[in-house]
C-alpha cells in the first residue's frame, strides 16, 4: 500500500497529557473517541466504554466483540470493582479433555462464554451519563468508513493471523483474498458495523438471549463448539469488591481472584520489605530484588490461584503480613533462585483508563486473550471469539482444573493505586503475565522513586514467571545484564522491536486535573482538555 519504510530505527520519548479531562489507551482512534464523549458532556466511564468499542474495530489484534473485561473506578469517593468474566461451557466435563497434557491454545475448546458486553452495559447503566447507543457511534463510523492500519497493527496483525488462519471463520473475516492488511490499507468491516449497532439498539440483549446469540450457537454447532443456547444466557457482569495491599504509602487495588491481580499485590508486598531506595533505581540490586519476587509471586499464583468457588487458600492467607515476610525471607540478593509455592498458615489485551473534571477515574481493560483470541469468528458478525480456556489446566484435582460452570485463572487485571485513602493513579501494562509484573513495577518505581508516570511507562522491564528465563528489554543497562548473569539468572535480552513487555497507560490525579501517560512500544495516545 506504500513505498515508504515503516522501520523506526531511532529512539523516542513521548511527552506526558496535563488536563482536566483525559484518555489513555493504545491506539489512537480509540483515544479519540473516548475524548468525543467527554466534549459532549458525558464523563470517563462513558469515555472509557467509547474508547473499549473502538478497541474492537481499530485494534481488533488485540480484543474483539467475543471477550471479557475487568474494571475499577473511583467514583464519589469509593473505589469499585467489576468483573465481566465468562465461565466455561456445561459441556466441559472433564472427560472432554482427559489424557491431555494441556489445554489447546486456539479453536473451539479454547472458548469460554464471551462476557465483555455484558459488562459495557452493566457499566453503562450503574455510572454512565449518556445513552448507551451514542458510545458506538465511533466505533461503527470506523466500521462503515474505515480506519487505515498502521504498522504496529499490520506487523501484530500477520504475526497472530498466522496462528489462527485454519479456525473456522478467520480467514473470511481477518484474511481476505488471502492477505493479511498492510500498512496504510484501508480497513473496512460493515458486517461488524451491523453487529455494534445490535448490540447498541438491544443493550447487549441480542447477544445473549436474541439474533447475535442464535448465531454464535449455531455457528458452534455446526463446527465442533460446545456453548449452547442457555450458556449464553446466564452470563453476567458482577461488582465485586478490590482486594489491596501495601508498598509505603501507597495502597495498590486489584480486581480479586480469579484474576492474577493477587500477583501483583503479593509482588509489592514482599518488595515492601527491602530498601529499594538504598538499592538505587535502575540499579542491579533494583532489578533482581524485583524478578525474585516476582517469581515468588506467580509460583503461589499458579498454583493457587482460580475460580474463588473453587479455591482451597483465600486470598487474606495469601496476603497476610506473616506470609509476605516469610516470602521475602526466601530471596537472596546473591544467587537467582527458582521457588516453589508456599502454603501460608491458614485463617492479546488492550489497556485504557479515563478520568474525568468530576474526579470519576476508570481502569479498564478488555481481552480476547491470545491476539486474536480462539481464531473463532462467527460468519457475517464481526464477533472473534477469545480463547480464555487457556487459563485452565488439566490437572484433575487442582483448583483450576477444566470443569464446567467454571471460570478460568485470569490474565487481565486494571490496576488502581491510592493514598491515604484517595485516588492517586488508575493505571495498566496489558500483555499475558506482564501485567501483573507490569504493575509491581510500576508500584516500586513510583512509591520508592517517585518517578513520573511516564518515566515509569518508558523504563525498561524485565518479564519473568517462576523462571527459568528472565526477559530483558533492549535498553537494559549492561551493568544490569551483567549482574543479573553473574548471580544467576538465565538473562534472554529481546529485540530492540520486541512487543513481549507490555502496553502501559496510566493517569495520575494532580492538584489541577491530571497527568496522562501512554507507552512508547505501541501506537498509544494520551489525550485531554
Amino acid at each position: 500500500m506504500s513505498d515508504l519504510n515503516w522501520s523506526f530505527p531511532y529512539p523516542s520519548q513521548k511527552m506526558p497529557v496535563f488536563a482536566r479531562n483525559v484518555v489513555s489507551t493504545s491506539q489512537p482512534l480509540a483515544a479519540q473517541a473516548g475524548l468525543a464523549m467527554l466534549y459532549r458532556g458525558g464523563n470517563a466511564v462513558d469515555s472509557a466504554l467509547a474508547t473499549a468499542i473502538a478497541l474492537t474495530v481499530v485494534e481488533p489484534v488485540m480484543n474483539g466483540i467475543g471477550g471479557d473485561l475487568f474494571v475499577q473506578l473511583w467514583h464519589e469517593g469509593k473505589l469499585y470493582g467489576l468483573s465481566a468474566c465468562g465461565r466455561s461451557p456445561e459441556k466441559w466435563t472433564y472427560d472432554v479433555f482427559k489424557g491431555r497434557s494441556s489445554m489447546d491454545d486456539k479453536g473451539w475448546g479454547t472458548v469460554t462464554v464471551p462476557t465483555q458486553v455484558a459488562g459495557w452495559r452493566a457499566l453503562s447503566e450503574r455510572f454512565g451519563k449518556l445513552p448507551f447507543e451514542d458510545l458506538f457511534e465511533p466505533a461503527i463510523r470506523y466500521a462503515e468508513e474505515g480506519f487505515m492500519v498502521s504498522p504496529t497493527i499490520a506487523r501484530i496483525w500477520e504475526a497472530q493471523g498466522k496462528t489462527c488462519k485454519d479456525q473456522p471463520g478467520f480467514a473470511e473475516a481477518f484474511m481476505r483474498d488471502g492477505r493479511f492488511p498492510t500498512a496504510g490499507q484501508l480497513w473496512t468491516f460493515p458486517e461488524q458495523a451491523a453487529t455494534l449497532k445490535d448490540i447498541a439498539q438491544t443493550r447487549g440483549e441480542s447477544f445473549y438471549r436474541g439474533a447475535l446469540a442464535e448465531k454464535i450457537v449455531a455457528f458452534s454447532d455446526k463446527t465442533g463448539g460446545y456453548l449452547s443456547a442457555a450458556d449464553m444466557a446466564g452470563a453476567a457482569a458482577e461488582w465485586v469488591e478490590p482486594i489491596s495491599a501495601r508498598f509505603r504509602d501507597l495502597t495498590l487495588h486489584e480486581i480479586p481472584p480469579n484474576g492474577q491481580g493477587i500477583a501483583a499485590l503479593m509482588g509489592v508486598g514482599i518488595l515492601d520489605q527491602f530498601d529499594l531506595e538504598s538499592m538505587g533505581l535502575d540499579s542491579p540490586d533494583f532489578y533482581h530484588v524485583g524478578i525474585e519476587a516476582m517469581k515468588l509471586a506467580f509460583a503461589d499464583l499458579h498454583d493457587h490461584i482460580a475460580d474463588p468457588e473453587h479455591m482451597t487458600m483465600t486470598t487474606a492467607d495469601l496476603l497476610s503480613p506473616a506470609y509476605l515476610q516469610e516470602r521475602a525471607r526466601l530471596i537472596s540478593m546473591e544467587r537467582a533462585s527458582t521457588p516453589a509455592a508456599g502454603m501460608p498458615a491458614r485463617g492479546g489485551t488492550v489497556y485504557l483508563t479515563s478520568a474525568d473534571q468530576d474526579g470519576t477515574m476508570v481502569s479498564f481493560i478488555q481481552s480476547n486473550y491470545h491476539g486474536f483470541g480462539s481464531g473463532v469468528v462467527v460468519p457475517g458478525t464481526g464477533i472473534a471469539l477469545h480463547n480464555r480456556g487457556c487459563g485452565f489446566n488439566v490437572r484433575e484435582g487442582h483448583a483450576n482444573c477444566v470443569g464446567p460452570k467454571k471460570k478460568p485463572m485470569h490474565t487481565i487485571i486494571p490496576g488502581f493505586i491510592t493514598r491515604n485513602g484517595e485516588p492517586l493513579m488508575s493505571f495498566g501494562v496489558m500483555g499475558g503475565s506482564m501485567q501483573a509484573q507490569g504493575h509491581a513495577q510500576m508500584v516500586a518505581r513510583l512509591g520508592a522513586f517517585g518517578q513520573n508516570p511516564q518515566a515509569m511507562s518508558d523504563a525498561p522491564r524485565f518479564r519473568v514467571e517462576n523462571g527459568p528465563v528472565v526477559n530483558l528489554e533492549a535498553h537494559t543497562p549492561q551493568a544490569v545484564i551483567q549482574t543479573l548473569t553473574a548471580r544467576g539468572h538465565k538473562v534472554d535480552v529481546a529485540r530492540a522491536d520486541s512487543l513481549e513487555f507490555g502496553s502501559a497507560q496510566l493517569i495520575y490525579k494532580a492538584e489541577h486535573g491530571y497527568y496522562a501517560a501512554s507507552d512508547s512500544r505501541r501506537d498509544g495516545q494520551a489525550v485531554g482538555f
